[in-house]
């Protein structure tokens, strides 16, 4: 009868995943944990300050919610990258952006271009300045080949307006630089080679 009290148990816990820009150090993981704290009921609360990921369960019956937890990260002093909620019935809920698109879609195309960048951190930071562009569909990075593919609505959007909020993120493209504040303020596993002017 324990046992089955204590699945239930185990089952009744929301699982959180926070991607957090800007933990440099056990300091900094230490105050974000901290301000996580004021969540009566929080549980395996794990940081990994290399990634930035951040990871907790919450009681189910709390209905804690993405905006919520956003909040409490930029209350901490920085900057929620992705979340992905897991509920305790199987629902999944994220402020990722879209992974796919379907090509079909009257307006849509589909472009590559180079970003540059090193790691995950970077890759959640690019997504999330392509994201918040209307008309954007689709976009993905990948670390190695420094590519990003975006499908976005031509008349809602061109290319140049992608690369200007990209850069604005901290993330040079071939055709605008980060400026030096923003490329200075990217934490260490973010500080890729800069591209040089022509």
């Amino acid at each position: 009868m324990l046992g089955s009290s204590l699945a239930f148990a185990q089952k009744s816990m929301d699982d959180f995943q926070v991607q957090v820009d800007g933990l440099g150090c056990p300091f900094c993981a230490y105050g974000l944990e901290k301000k996580f704290k004021e969540f009566k009921g929080i549980k395996g609360v794990q940081i990994d300050i290399e990634t930035g990921d951040f990871s907790f369960q919450y009681p189910s019956e709390k209905s804690l919610s993405l905006t919520a937890v956003v909040q409490q990260v930029e209350k901490a002093g920085y900057t929620p990258m992705k979340t992905v909620i897991t509920r305790a019935n199987g629902l999944v809920e994220t402020d990722a952006p879209l992974a796919a698109v379907d090509q079909g879609v009257a307006g849509v195309v589909s472009k590559k271009m180079f970003v540059a960048g090193n790691c995950e951190m970077c890759e959640a930071r690019i997504l999330k300045a392509t994201s918040r562009l209307q008309g954007v569909a689709a976009a993905a990075w990948d670390a190695k080949t420094k590519m990003l593919d975006i499908s976005y609505d031509a008349a809602a959007l061109d290319l140049a307006s992608i690369s200007k909020a990209i850069a604005a993120s901290g993330h040079d493209t071939k055709d605008h630089k980060a400026s030096e504040n923003t490329y200075d303020g990217l934490p260490m596993c973010c500080k890729y080679e800069r591209i040089e002017d022509k």
